[in-house]
């Protein structure tokens, strides 16, 4: 890692943990936490600032940008990826700020137009090859099946993130194991070049700058600002790497906690609409995940966000045993 790199995240560091600190223009910027229903105990983050994820994610984009140009690879699509993160972000955020919350299909009308732009871009600015993990294989994707493949990795990733986002600390932190995992994974197998070391450590260094004001009891909520973009650049670092497969296997935090709540919902809707029947599948279990220790199991918030983060970081440890092994 040379000197840049290193002065970079020092200070990439210390000013978003300022603007954390002080949250500057709080009252024109930020919005208020209305609670969320149905989510269990989402009262008690009524009245906290909301949608700080303007922040520390503009603050990464705009450090991402920057370091684009010492990459390694195609800086175009390096510099047209940042607009389509930071588009996602905005969309979060109008809806954090807004008087009445955005409804569901506004917000995944939205997510399915960036989404299919980010995969364009993607497919037409970077290479379609992918690496097969653990069987030491790899080859190129066809560009259509790549685009589609990609466009409802970024639709799942946004989604699953946007659900884990209902306890203090528990999102932010499945994102820097999970982006830590992915690092280590393809240092591993030799795609992780400058770029995506960069890209990396910058956004786990503004998480641990989140995560300070986010623990329990938290002191203010990424909002959708900031849960929409960090799953839609999960799933595109993912792509970066050359390893999107290993979501299956390094997001299946993220999926098991938020993911089956989205596949509960939709289920529901479809059946209810097509056979005028909701089909429920796992009626005995809340979602998200988070909800059903919490209600059901009578854990505390924090008993909960540790539960489910030492899990992640079980499977991310084996995973990356596993890979050592069969290398």
């Amino acid at each position: 890692m040379n000197l840049p790199i290193i002065i970079g995240s020092i200070i990439l560091f210390v000013t978003v943990f300022l603007l954390l600190r002080y949250l500057p223009l709080k009252d024109k910027l930020l919005g208020k936490d209305r609670g969320k229903k149905f989510v269990q105990g989402s009262n008690v983050n009524v009245g906290k600032p909301t949608g700080v994820g303007i922040y520390f994610m503009s603050s990464f984009l705009l450090f991402a940008l920057i370091f684009c140009f010492i990459s390694g690879i195609k800086s175009i699509g390096c510099l047209l990826l940042i607009p389509v993160i930071a588009i996602e972000m905005l969309s979060g955020y109008f809806d954090d700020i807004s008087a009445a919350p955005w409804g569901e299909y506004i917000k995944g009308f939205l997510d399915f137009i960036i989404s299919g732009i980010a995969a364009l871009v993607f497919v037409l600015n970077f290479d379609t090859k992918i690496f097969l993990i653990y069987t030491n294989q790899s080859f190129r994707i066809n560009p259509i099946i790549y685009f589609v493949l990609a466009f409802i990795l970024m639709i799942v990733s946004i989604n699953a993130t946007n659900a884990t986002d209902g306890v203090d600390g528990l999102s932010g932190t499945l994102s820097v194991l999970t982006t830590a995992s992915f690092m280590i994974i393809a240092y591993l197998r030799g795609t992780l070049d400058t770029l995506g070391i960069v890209w990396g450590l910058f956004f786990i260094i503004v998480l641990i700058a989140y995560l300070i004001f986010n623990h329990y009891p938290s002191k203010m909520l990424m909002g959708d600002a900031g849960s929409r973009s960090i799953g839609i650049f999960i799933a595109l670092y993912a792509m970066l790497l050359k390893v999107p497969f290993m979501y299956l296997i390094l997001g299946l935090p993220f999926l098991l906690d938020g993911g089956i709540s989205i596949l509960k919902i939709t289920i529901g809707r479809i059946t209810d609409k097509v056979f005028h029947k909701k089909i429920l599948i796992l009626k005995n279990i809340r979602t998200p995940l988070h909800d059903h220790l919490k209600k059901e199991m009578k854990f505390s918030a924090p008993k909960t966000m540790i539960i489910i983060s030492l899990s992640a970081l079980i499977l991310d440890i084996l995973a990356i045993l596993l890979l050592i092994i069969v290398k």
